[in-house]
């Protein structure tokens, strides 16, 4: 089923079991974000978590962990939560398929309910803003949906952009935004000051489940993330004009600020920690102008832990990191048979792939690296044969442990380009890349001894299905 807003998609992990309404009164720091923090720890059917008792606030509804689990993330595509990894990227695969899906614009958005503008926005009245990490220097958005267009281009809904970004809270009307300069936002804002011009922007909070999945999906440039939205629904994605910016928006949103990223504008932002597992430290980023906040009644504010893997962020980033890679990938090389890019947003991405001819493999992970999402993220491409699950982690590590001779199977290209805050670089944004060629070589390249290895004997698929259904009602 497509839900069409936050509260419908809580209420669904209520009733599969993936929803602790916590109605003890809690701290707002530290007990909130520990408890995140905790919930990612459950394993794969941890569930969402939510908050409505929190000391200091009178009117508190915060909700967590929402896409922190295999099984919510199944629930958000509108599959069984037993569904498994691998089988859900495989479903996000064959549901790309349909993109485009054209959004339906529809009346009355839920986000539309209360108004405040100018002088009158103060933030802090209406999010109950807390800390997710005691080294944060600030409050932090970090689950908004941010949409913004190509102010060259602003008719063409492909050059529109819905992204994650994090944004920390520096006043009632003022807020601080990191566009990495992979990010399309980054263009969008690039072109904008070139021109001398300020960047509207709509910041949307409190989104159904599908709209954050896309919106932390590494597209190309010129495609459109709600018509993915509606491929990944089924259904087209419901979305609304915003008033002030006339940016289209969520129609489900729980709150939506509207405002301006104001051009050569820039002040420090940080420290924050981060989706790497580490804190990034103050930098100068780009200051927003609040001009205006829509707010459901009794909005819900949704926040998302950040912090050493595995947390919600993982989740949240790993099919949809995996598929695009694979698209790509696959365009150009129909030999790829699968990309596992689910580790910190794809820092690490395994491929699964057969050869053409000696050296391919090869080929193939250097391309990893020039895709939109390798560009800033992809730091060690690991390929393996087409026989080797790039899921699996064990037949991975049996591939780099019998297949890798070092004196011919690493790649290393230098100074290439990656996000500034990978903390491996030792100049922000500037790192040393790997392409490790795990694959049994092929003619003409005849390095090692590969004519004996064991293969899985004919009989062990219809095995494994016998065995899986044995188990399953023994249950």
């Amino acid at each position: 089923m497509a839900y069409d807003d936050l509260r419908s998609f809580l209420s669904a992990l209520a009733e599969n079991g993936q929803l602790l309404h916590v109605k003890d009164e809690v701290m707002p720091e530290p007990d909130i974000a520990a408890a995140a923090n905790a919930a990612s720890r459950m394993g794969d059917n941890a569930p969402a978590l939510y908050f409505d008792s929190v000391y200091g606030f009178t009117d508190a509804r915060i909700a967590m962990n929402v896409h922190g689990s295999w099984a919510n993330h199944a629930l958000a595509l509108g599959l069984p939560p037993t569904t498994g990894t691998k089988e859900q990227v495989q479903e996000f695969i064959r549901r790309w398929d349909r993109f485009p899906v054209a959004p339906e614009v529809r009346d009355n958005p839920l986000w539309a309910e209360n108004t405040v503008e100018g002088d009158d926005v103060d933030i802090f009245d209406i999010l109950p803003l807390i800390r997710l990490n005691d080294g944060d220097g600030g409050f932090y958005l970090d689950k908004a949906a941010v949409v913004s267009k190509d102010p060259e281009d602003p008719d063409n809904s492909g050059k529109q952009n819905v992204g994650v970004y994090r944004i920390e809270v520096k006043g009632k009307r003022k807020l601080a935004l990191q566009p990495v300069p992979m990010h399309d936002i980054a263009q969008h804002l690039h072109k904008a000051e070139e021109r001398g011009e300020d960047l509207p922007v709509a910041i949307t909070l409190g989104n159904d489940p599908v709209i954050s999945i896309v919106a932390s999906t590494p597209m190309e440039y010129d495609q459109n993330e709600y018509e993915l939205a509606g491929a990944l629904r089924g259904a087209p994605a419901p979305i609304a004009y915003a008033p002030t910016t006339g940016l289209p928006v969520p129609w489900g949103s729980e709150v939506v600020i509207e405002g301006v990223i104001e051009g050569r504008r820039r002040e420090i932002e940080g420290p924050f920690g981060e989706f790497t597992g580490h804190y990034s430290g103050g930098r100068n980023m780009t200051v927003i102008r609040i001009d205006r906040i829509s707010y459901r009644t009794n909005p819900i504010f949704e926040h998302l832990y950040l912090g050493m893997p595995w947390t919600e962020i993982d989740y949240l980033m790993a099919a949809n990191t995996c598929v695009p890679l694979y698209k790509q990938l696959k365009r150009d090389f129909p030999e790829v048979e699968a990309v596992n890019a689910m580790y910190t947003h794809g820092l690490v991405v395994i491929v699964s792939t057969r050869k053409r001819y000696g050296g391919f493999a090869k080929a193939v992970g250097s391309r990893v690296l020039s895709t939109p999402h390798g560009l800033g993220y992809a730091a060690t491409v690991i390929v393996v044969d087409e026989d080797v699950d790039p899921f699996n982690l064990p037949q991975v590590m049996w591939a780099l442990s019998t297949k890798v001779n070092p004196s011919g199977d690493l790649l290393v290209l230098p100074n290439m380009s990656i996000l500034g805050l990978a903390p491996q670089a030792q100049t922000p944004g500037i790192t040393d890349k790997l392409v490790i060629d795990a694959t049994t070589p092929v003619d003409p390249d005849t390095r090692g001894n590969y004519g004996n290895q064991v293969r899985d004997l004919p009989e062990t698929g219809e095995w494994l299905a016998r065995l899986q259904k044995l188990a399953k009602e023994n249950r």
